[in-house]
């Protein structure tokens, strides 16, 4: 296993939910030093949670990467680390994946800086618990531009280079299970649903120009975003599947390497749920369960 030497961080310096910086660059990995060196991989939402996770570990795999987000600080925090982890090249830029326009920017400056791109990680987006009678059409818009439109777009771009230039290419999206239904974020599942079915859907369309498009869709994971939920109710995340416990960013970020290395090389069309068994047992209820659900004692 590879295991970079990192400085433990104090228990002050841990947050709430998942791990530190310093934790995170020392997570132990089934993959080789060198991996991904050469290659250019595209990690949107990387300023932290999940994304963070998935961009430290290509470059601690050698990877060249691009990292957008909504924070410029955030990202630019995270490219330092990156940097220090082994990635020879870190390129940041802030984008809205909701604008096309500042898309297309980002993958402007893509090809001009790094000459083409290898991978694309479409990990940005998000959602917020609620019961679906509640929201706003602000609101609802708000998670559909987003985890939806905002992925089309930054597959769009990057597709559309690929094709011109005559050049494989990959994609991995990031999603959730929607198996069983989600309530609480209905929002979000119909926004993955249709990213999942638009997955599939360009597996085959673009198959003739070697692209090849996965999901990874995971379960509940202990990362920051457990802070968008109510103590009481992410307490009980762990029994949303058979193990009764929480997967870690590790999980996810391993399970998108595989999906890109060449580990990957003849899976297209595909959701991995890396969920610990959650479409089997369990039951996640992200805004509270209601009455109606409760079996007597």
């Amino acid at each position: 296993m590879n295991t970079p030497a990192a400085t433990p961080s104090s228990e002050a310096d841990a947050p709430k939910f998942g791990y530190s910086d310093e934790q995170l660059a020392a997570l132990p990995t089934v993959y080789a030093p060198g991996l991904f060196a050469g290659q250019r991989v595209l990690v949107s939402g990387a300023g932290s949670g999940i994304g963070k996770s998935i961009a430290y570990l290509y470059a601690r795999l050698g990877a060249r990467l691009v990292i957008c987000g909504r924070k410029p600080e955030a990202l630019e925090s995270t490219a330092q680390r990156l940097r220090a982890l082994g990635s020879p090249e870190v390129l940041v830029q802030a984008t809205n994946i909701r604008d096309a326009e500042s898309v297309d920017a980002l993958m402007d400056a893509v090809w001009s800086r790094m000459g083409g791109l290898d991978v694309l990680v479409n990990n940005a987006g998000g959602q917020f618990p609620q019961a679906a009678l509640d929201f706003s059409a602000k609101g609802w818009n708000a998670v559909i531009d987003t985890n939806l439109n905002g992925t089309w777009n930054m597959t769009r771009s990057a597709g559309k280079r690929w094709v011109a230039s005559d050049t494989p290419g990959c994609v991995v999206n990031i999603v959730i299970v929607i198996d069983r239904g989600n309530p609480g974020i209905a929002h979000s599942a119909a926004a993955r649903g249709g990213v999942i079915s638009l997955t599939r859907t360009l597996a085959l369309e673009w198959a003739p120009h070697r692209i090849r498009l996965n999901c990874v869709a995971p379960g509940t994971i202990e990362s920051n975003g457990f802070n968008n939920y109510q103590a009481e109710n992410a307490a009980r995340f762990c029994y949303s599947n058979p193990m009764k416990r929480n997967g870690d960013v590790q999980d996810i970020a391993e399970a998108v390497v595989y999906l890109s290395a060449s580990s990957g090389k003849f899976i297209t069309g595909e959701t991995l749920r890396v969920d610990g068994g959650g479409t089997l047992w369990g039951e996640a209820w992200t805004a509270g369960k209601p009455d109606y659900f409760k079996v007597p004692e």
